[in-house]
Parts: structure tokens; sequence; C-alpha cells
């Protein structure tokens, strides 16, 4: 049965609609929000997946062109794979669900989120987030998590919710809060070196808004809600848990601590094969295949327990270190002479290594998405192979989450970057991983740092990244405690992953990854302060003392870029006839020309010298003939009472018989022929059509 239910949210209506599309989903809803609108459909697997310990929820956020009134461009002119943005945006909407459903629950659950119809002022990303939590909550899939999600802007210092276009052109935040009506669950951001306070601030008012949608979500589930269906526990027996834990207690908490992530493995590993080989002696080989995957979910739970119980019960590390410590930090810059700009940066056992590229702006990246946004020039690309965790497997393209974390990297160092006018450069960072033990995201951020000042790219400030980590008392937010510079097991087995980036002045992203079902405003708190003080000490007694400003001359490998600024309606010709001119520049001087429509022109090449010479051919063919100006020009055509001169390419003037010299002249062949170049001087320019007369008397002896 169709319903309709509406709300004021962030000063604009808020319509769900349920019982109309799509009834064969387990959960629909269609969100429109001023006039975006986004279809929502939730789906569960009627039995769970064998052989799995985990949750297996995937979320689809589907763009289609149609949406913004664009047909796709290419040969097949349909939407293929995801865009980078699509999956940054499934990314949002998965991170503050999957926490929140049940832990026990295997069965195979999808979400798709398709964008119908596009408003420029109502970004899709926040109605399909609130979407997915009501298609999730009106469903028999059993989630009953109320959690919403908004935008945050700060424009000229205020504060403010689901920024429409021209605010966020201003904002000097980009802000995503997800949250349940008592605690924060997710947060994203990319900001122009905003203090902790001012973020924290705009968290609350974030919350205080979310609590109003989670009130009107409540009531469209008791309305139309579903009842939730029964599902299969896959809980580990407790007497299986209480068997793993008595035999690997004590063993277990030797094992996990040693500050090398490979001893620490295999210590591991030789408790896990003991305990195996008691339950077998117990219970029989038999019994332990058909068991085995418990058996391993109850060794997980007893060395996250053993992890847990040093750091809450002993205030302990793994690898011995105090709670705000950070690990060994080192910094290398200028590894490679061919490349633009690289860098190593390391953290304890997380190893990056950063190269800069420069390019031309002709090799910015064109976005053919349903935002504004059509290009960008500053790219960043992370890559995780096998080897940096020493798994033996081959290399795949990128999955979500390494373009996640190269989002994240680019976010941070983004509101450094300087401007076109400043830098007429492309720039592409690609962070490789060459060693992973936690935070590489934040690594990359450091390494990345080092490698576009290592390029002689003028960032504005230096950004650091850092990422701390929690342990709660079964789950408890009240009673906790916060470490810094998590490596794997604390992100593994604690409760959070809070991963801030910038500079000394203030934060440039936020990636916050939970496992429990939100945070308080003090642990934010806390987590703000203690990356602000990491990210000072990581600047301050590593990174600048590799390099402590970017380089005053960019590599001799390097593509130098001039930039000129012609009249706008010269541009064609230069461009001639089917690019004809312009190509002719090119073959003739080895460059690169890239034009603008405001009639800016890039010219770009490695040999100073052939650059001059293509800007000296554009600045010809832009120049306007000027009354009473002398020019070297070149015969062109001998005619019977003067001849054609060309004194800017492509220009020619005429010059009369009488005009050639002060003495008389039979015919202009005595005196002139094609190809010789004379001395010539404008002498008049017609009004209407731009044809202009030479003289030149009085020159040609000269």
């Amino acid at each position: 049965m169709f319903k309709k239910f509406e709300m004021e949210y962030a000063g604009s209506p808020l319509v769900i609609e349920t019982g109309k599309m799509a009834g064969l989903a387990n959960g629909s809803c269609l969100v429109r929000y001023g006039e975006t609108a986004v279809l929502v459909n939730v789906t569960m697997s009627k039995e769970p997946r064998d052989g799995i310990d985990f949750l297996p929820l995937s979320v689809d956020y589907e763009e289609r062109l149609y949406a913004v009134g664009k047909i796709p461009g290419g040969f097949i002119k349909r939407e293929g794979r995801p865009s980078n943005k699509a999956i940054l945006v499934s990314r949002v909407i998965d991170r503050p669900i999957r926490p929140l459903f049940p832990k026990d629950y295997r069965n195979d659950t999808s979400i798709n989120a398709l964008v119908l119809a596009v408003d420029p002022d109502v970004l899709p990303e926040v109605p399909a987030s609130i979407g997915a939590s009501v298609a999730l909550n009106i469903s028999d899939i059993p989630f009953e998590a109320l959690v919403g999600s908004i935008k945050v802007g700060i424009v000229d210092d205020e504060i403010v919710l689901n920024p429409n276009l021209e605010q966020r052109e201003k904002s000097t935040l980009d802000l995503t809060v997800s949250a349940t009506p008592d605690k924060i669950c997710m947060i994203e951001a990319g900001a122009k070196e905003v203090p902790d306070a001012k973020m924290l601030e705009a968290i609350k008012v974030a919350h205080t808004e979310i609590k109003k949608l989670c009130d009107f979500i409540k009531e469209i589930r008791a309305e139309v809600g579903k009842k939730k269906a029964e599902y299969k526990s896959f809980a580990v027996p407790e007497e299986l848990v209480n068997f793993v834990e008595e035999k690997a207690k004590d063993k277990m908490a030797k094992a996990i601590l040693a500050k090398d992530k490979t001893v620490r493995d295999e210590a591991v590993n030789e408790v896990d094969e003991f305990v195996i080989e008691e339950y077998k002696k117990e219970y029989g080989d038999e019994a332990y295949e058909e068991n085995k995957l418990m058996v391993g979910e109850a060794l997980y739970k007893a060395e996250k327990k053993a992890v847990r119980n040093l750091v809450i019960n002993e205030s302990k590390r793994v690898d011995g270190r105090a709670l705000d410590e950070i690990r060994p930090l080192s910094a290398e810059v200028g590894l490679f002479e061919r490349v633009h700009g690289s860098a190593l940066f390391s953290r304890g056992q997380t190893q990056v290594l950063s190269m800069v590229t420069l390019g031309s702006s002709s090799d910015e990246q064109e976005l053919d998405g349903l935002d504004e946004e059509v290009a960008k020039r500053y790219i960043h690309h992370y890559n995780f192979p096998p080897y940096s965790v020493g798994e033996a497997r081959p290399a795949r393209g990128p999955g979500r989450r390494e373009i996640g974390h190269g989002a994240l990297a680019e976010r941070a160092l983004e509101p450094v970057i300087p401007s076109k006018e400043e830098f007429p450069y492309t720039i592409r960072v690609v962070s490789e991983v060459l060693s992973s033990n936690g935070s590489t995201s934040q690594g990359s951020v450091c390494g990345s740092t080092l490698a576009l000042m290592d390029a002689g790219v003028p960032i504005k400030e230096p950004v650091a990244g850092i990422s701390t980590g929690l342990f709660t008392k079964n789950g408890d937010t009240s009673d906790y405690i916060m470490v810094t510079d998590i490596q794997g097991i604390e992100d593994f087995f604690g409760d959070m992953d809070f991963k801030v980036a910038g500079t000394k002045n203030g934060i440039t992203a936020i990636q916050v990854d939970i496992k429990i079902d939100g945070l308080t405003y003090e642990i934010i708190e806390e987590a703000f302060a203690r990356t602000s003080k990491a990210r000072k000490y990581i600047l301050d007694e590593v990174m600048l003392k590799a390099i402590d400003k970017p380089r005053a001359q960019l590599s001799k490998y390097a593509p130098k870029i001039e930039t000129i600024k012609i009249n706008p309606s010269k541009i064609g010709e230069v461009i001639g006839a089917g690019g004809k001119t312009i190509n002719k520049i090119i073959e003739e001087t080895g460059v690169k020309i890239d034009i603008e429509e405001d009639g800016t022109v890039f010219v770009s090449g490695i040999d100073a010298r052939m650059i001059d010479r293509a800007i000296e051919i554009i600045e010809s063919l832009t120049k306007d003939v000027e009354l009473n100006q002398v020019y070297m020009g070149k015969v062109t055509k001998i005619m019977q009472f003067g001849a054609l001169v060309e004194v800017l390419p492509g220009k020619e003037g005429f010059l009369h018989i009488s005009q050639i010299s002060k003495k008389h002249i039979a015919k202009v062949e005595d005196e002139l022929s094609v190809g010789d170049e004379i001395l010539v001087k404008v002498t008049e320019i017609g009004k209407e059509d731009g044809k202009f007369s030479l003289t030149a008397k009085g020159l040609m002896e000269v």
C-alpha cells in the first residue's frame, strides 16, 4: 500500500514514499529531498552463506546520467563500472550501518541506492544514506537501529547543514556525519585547516538534526514496517568459547607480546595449532572437521580477548609502547633521479613510497558524474600489493579499499595544493604501500607531503596524518582506553580507527571506522586532541627534518610550463582549420599546448628554447596589425600593380608599386621576388574588412 511521509530536514522538505515501487524487495523506499530522488532497495538471501565468519553485506550506490540530463560519452553510450565517486559513497553508506547488524547474522544482504534525479543544490549521497536506513528498518531484515546522515559545511565561519551548491563552493568544510539518537557512528570529512573545536561543534550541530530524523524513521517503521524475520544464528557455542579460552589463555597472553608483526603472528599460529590439537584429542578429528569454522572463530575471540585485556586491564600494548607513544619514524626524499619527486615514509613496520609526476593541463582527469565537478588536476592513487602483508597471491586492480584510501589522502592534501594560477601543473601522486602494519592511509599522507615538496610543488603547508584506536569494556563508551598510532592488531581487535590528517593549523581530512554502536562527544574530543599533538610531533621531529620546504627548482626531467593570455576571439586563429595551425606549431617545437576558453594558453615541454619559440609563434598569430607600425614582412605574391606582403602569420597587406621605393619603378619584378624579406610600414587599415595597406618608401634603403 502506497504511503507518503514528510518532514522538514535541515530546512528543506524530505519526503519518503513506500509501497509504490520495487514490491519484491525485502524493503524499499523512494527518497525525495528537494528535487533529488533516490530509490533504495534492500534484499536478504533466504539462507545464510556457509563457510564464512563475517557479515556478507554489499552496498551499491548507482549513478545514472539521465539523473542530470546527460547521455554517457564513448562508443557504448551506457554507464559502465562504478565511478570512484560512486564507490566512495557506497563506503560512506556501508560504514555506519555494518556494525549495527546482529553479530551472529550471516545471510547475504544487499543495499542498492539508485539515483533517479539530481538537484544541484541537493547532493544525492544524503538521501541515499537516509533511504538505506529507512528501507532496512521497514524490511523484515533483522536490522532495527535508527541511524541517519547529514552533510555539514562552514560558510563565513557559520555552520551550514546540507549546504546548497553556492554554499558548498564557499565552504571550508565538507563533512558527512552518521549517527544514532545517542552516538556518532561515522565521520567523513575534507576541510581547509579547520580547528579541532570548530570540527567538534559541527559534529554536535549535525547530531542534533539527525536525532529529529531518527524520530521520523521510527514513525515510518511503526506504520509500515514488516515483522522481522527469524534467522539462523552463527554465534559460537559458549562451551566451545570456554574450552578454547581455557587452553589458549596463558599461551596467547605471551604470544601477542612482540614488537615484530611476523614474530607475533608466528607465535599466535603456534598457539592456534596447540589448541586445535587439544580439541582433536578431546572431541576427535571428525568433530574438528565439522566445527572447523567455529573453532577458528573461537581462536579469534581468544586472541582478541588477550589483546583487549592487556590494554584495558593492564594499560599495556602488544609492542610495549605507552598508550600515547608513536612507533619509530623515518623519512627520506629524492630517492630516484628520473621521477619528478619521491619520498619514503616509515612508521614502525608500515612503509609507504610516494611518487610525484607533474604534467600539463591536458593531463587533468576528466570526470563524467552527477555533480558539478568535470575535471581535477590533483590526483592521488594508493596501491596495496599482496607482498605488503607477506601474502603470495596475484596482484589485481584497485578494490574499494584502495580507492577509499587514495581518496582520503587526496582529500587530506587538496587544501594545500597551489591554485592553477600559482602552479599551472596537473599533479599525480602514487603511494605504493611496501609494508603494512596499520595506518597505511595516513602513512601515504605523510609520504606524499614529502614527495610533493621534493618535486618543488609549492604546497601551502605540510600535512601529516595519524590514527587513534579505542578499547571499551564490553562496548561501554563511558569506560574506555584510547591509544595513539594503532598498528594492525590493535585495529583488528579494537573498537575504532579514528584517522585524522592536517597541518599545524587545523584538520584537512577525517575518516572514522568503528565496530561498536557509536562514539560519544568525549571520545571524539579526545581523539582530536591526541591526533593534533601527534601530527605536530611527526611534522617537527621527522618530516621537516627530511625536507623543510618545497624545493626552489623543479626536476630537470619535469616539464616546464609557461602561461600566456590571448584574446579569446583569437583562439580559432591559433587552432586553425581542423587543428592545422596548432598541430604545425606542436610539430615544429615538440611542445604541448593547452588553451582554455578565457584565452589562457599553457605551453609545456622539456626544452625551454622550444617553449619560447612556440610562445613567439602564438603571440604573432594573435597580434593585430597596428597602424604606423613597422614590420619585417615576407613577399608572398607578385601582382601587376604591387605585391602581397605577410607582416604577421596569416596577415597579408598590399604594397602598391608606387610605395615600393622613392624612385620610379616600371615593373614590380624589377625590385621584388616571392620570398623576399622587406621592411614595411602600415599606412591604412580598413574599418570594415580590416584590410591594410603598406609602404616601403624610406625603409627599403635603411
